[in-house]
């Protein structure tokens, strides 16, 4: 500390000496530094002159819409792609983990489990050597080779080395993975589960910035939760793109916007970040009209006075200054705006579908039993819940295409609308988008197609682009055009959300919201959940759909509510249930630890674990203050502090994957 305090002051240091130094000091806490950069792809200019700082702890959102260079900036920071102008400087020695759709190449018939292990490469090649060692040691006895085994077991025991697979089968079980799947082939899995086996991979390598390419994309509500809290606790840099507006709101810290070949950067999570844009931009427009007055009224004086000689010099001077000034410009448009009342064209009975008695199963697996549902009129219901549990396979059993055990009832006047992911290739790829939407039985004329095109970002000449050469996401939203104008007065949407962009993502909210009938929406996106459903269906034990009367928010605080009673009431039992164990067999059970309290423990051990993480983050922040560093006594009393937690929470990381292993087993 004294030699850091040296490096600022030195012995007798000016104030513009410790200011560059302060800068200097900066400069080098900075992880990666983007100054200038300029990128073209494909003949388009995405950045232009962009600059950005990433800086250790941050977690970053990278947010812009679809064909801004999002992705591109990722490859740009693993330096698969080079900028064309500017300059990108890294820390010495960083170590940057990418999870991206590319991982999907990779192919192996070894263990799920093995896959992931192969995230702590550096240590199992240290445990081999282990062997190795053991192996020699058989016929040699030298000194050298035992201080070699001593240094190689002391670099195992600092990076917990024989801890590792109950890591990789909590990160595997967090991300939904049953604990039969960790020894079936990588292969038999199929590709979303493979992105989860590779995100588990990549947060388990531990890099000082981890970059998360729409991680997402291939997961179910419980997952995303697990990867969220996850993130929140990790101890470096983050980087993420993604669509997903509440996991954003969850994670980042910072949110960087690429927008008209620019960086933005505003501090916060996602909300904060559109707040401080929404000021921004009401300023930027009072600028702009400013200058434009500005504008107008040189451009009339000139027009004036510029054949006039008394004032022709003059006149030819405001031209040239006008000539210099930079203009503002204003972002494009906000997000469109469904302006058309989506009206259905026969109001349905008071109860649209009604299931009873439902038995569903497929080989080795029992979906429903003896489950009933009701929709009525005006619902406007959320289908959720981890993958694998049957949600798709409920609205199937209502539209009638799935057949099970039990009675389906349709209402009286019922018309539906089926959206699923495998109707994007039922598009004919040889018609324009309005000629697609014309010839699908709609009554609307094409004026009202083009209304309802441009709301989902199709204007002008863009409704004449043939399906064929559409992206996913602009295939996505033209099936869901022809959803919305389908006069169906009741909407079945499994994932409605995949392969949209924020934009398109509010503009579907808006369509929904201003849609007369009824529907259930599949989605793991809980910002659309929330803007969308008035009551909320999940399928849960004994495998039968539940319902709640309200929103999704309303909803998430009740389930938070009912879990918390849940665990009191386990606990309120318990000492009963010991006491009668107790009873029935007192000499098997002197022995057995108390699952309870070792769960307790174990909490508690999170909980502390936790505080000290703040503690040293806290200290940290402190030794980092002139005010600090310039003060010996304060730094050495800190930096004792600082060592004294890491003791701590090192004994209390052995206590807690003991205690995890008593409670797996």
């Amino acid at each position: 500390m004294a030699a850091l305090s040296a490096f600022f002051l030195g012995s007798n240091a000016s104030k513009h000496k410790f200011n560059t130094r302060i800068r200097i000091f900066l400069y080098l806490c900075t992880m990666i530094t983007a100054n200038n950069i300029s990128f073209d792809f494909g003949g388009r200019t995405l950045y232009s002159n962009a600059s950005f700082d990433i800086n250790p702890k941050e977690r970053i959102g990278i947010v812009g819409r679809n064909g801004t260079g999002k992705s591109t900036l990722l490859r740009i920071i693993t330096r698969q792609y080079t900028p064309g102008a500017g300059v990108l400087s890294f820390q010495k020695n960083l170590k940057i983990g990418f999870f991206n759709q590319d991982l999907l190449s990779f192919e192996t018939s070894d263990s799920l489990q093995n896959v992931v292990l192969q995230a702590f490469e550096p240590i199992l090649q240290k445990l081999q050597e282990v062997e190795d060692i053991a192996n020699l040691l058989a016929t040699d006895y030298s000194e050298e080779l035992l201080h070699k085994l001593s240094d190689v077991q002391d670099f195992l025991n600092i990076n917990d080395a024989y801890t590792l697979e109950i890591k990789v089968q909590k990160a595997l079980t967090g991300l939904g993975f049953a604990d039969h799947e960790l020894s079936k082939p990588y292969s038999s899995f199929s590709g979303g589960w493979r992105m989860r086996a590779m995100l588990a991979k990549c947060i388990l390598e531990q890099p000082d910035v981890l970059m998360l390419d729409e991680p997402t994309n291939h997961l179910d509500l419980p997952a995303i939760q697990w990867i969220e809290q996850y993130l929140v606790s990790f101890e470096g840099t983050i980087i993420v793109v993604s669509h997903d507006r509440h996991f954003l709101n969850r994670i980042c810290t910072k949110i960087v916007e690429i927008e008209n070949r620019k960086m933005t950067t505003y501090t916060g999570n996602f909300d904060e970040y559109i707040e401080q844009k929404e000021e921004q931009g009401e300023l930027l427009e009072k600028a702009f009209k400013n200058q434009q007055d500005k504008i107008k009224q040189d451009e009339r004086f000139i027009e004036r006075f510029k054949a006039k000689a008394s004032k022709a010099k003059a006149a030819q001077s405001r031209m040239k200054l006008l000539d210099k000034i930079e203009r503002i410009q204003l972002p494009d448009g906000d997000i469109a705006t469904m302006n058309i009342k989506l009206k259905v064209a026969v109001q349905p009975g008071r109860r649209l579908y009604e299931i009873k008695n439902a038995f569903k199963s497929f080989p080795h697996i029992e979906l429903l039993k003896n489950a009933e549902a009701m929709v009525e009129r005006g619902d406007k219901i959320a289908l959720i819940g981890a993958n694998g549990k049957g949600k798709s396979t409920v609205l199937r059993m209502l539209f009638g295409s799935e057949p099970f055990e039990g009675e389906r009832t349709e209402g009286h006047n019922v018309k539906t609308a089926f959206f699923a992911q495998h109707q994007l290739e039922s598009l004919n790829a040889e018609l324009n988008i309005l000629d697609e939407l014309m010839y699908s039985n709609t009554s609307k004329t094409e004026m009202e197609l083009r209304a309802v095109l441009g709301a989902f970002l199709f204007t002008g000449d863009d409704v004449f682009k043939k399906i064929k050469v559409l992206s996913g996401g602009e295939r996505s939203r033209v099936a869901l055009a022809k959803i919305i104008i389908s006069d169906a007065n009741f909407l079945l949407l499994d994932e409605p959300t995949n392969h949209l962009d924020m934009q398109s993502v509010e503009i579907l909210i808006q369509a929904l919201q201003q849609y007369e009938g009824s529907y259930i929406a599949i989605s793991h996106d809980r910002y659309f959940l929330s803007q969308i459903a008035n009551k909320i269906w999940w399928i849960d034990e004994p495998k039968s759909l539940r319902s709640y009367g309200g929103n999704y928010d309303e909803y998430e605080l009740w389930f938070a509510q009912q879990r918390v009673e849940a665990t009191k009431k386990s606990a309120d039992k318990s000492p009963k249930v010991e006491a009668k164990t107790a009873i029935a067999a007192p000499k098997a059970n002197q022995n057995k630890p108390n699952r309870h309290l070792l769960q307790k423990q174990f909490d508690d051990l999170e909980l502390e674990i936790e505080n000290l993480k703040k503690q040293k983050f806290d200290i940290e922040t402190q030794l980092a203050l002139p005010s600090v560093y310039n003060d010996p006594t304060k730094s050495k009393t800190l930096a004792e502090q600082l060592r004294q937690i890491g003791v701590t929470t090192k004994a209390k990381n052995q206590d807690w994957e003991q205690i995890f292993m008593q409670l797996e087993a």
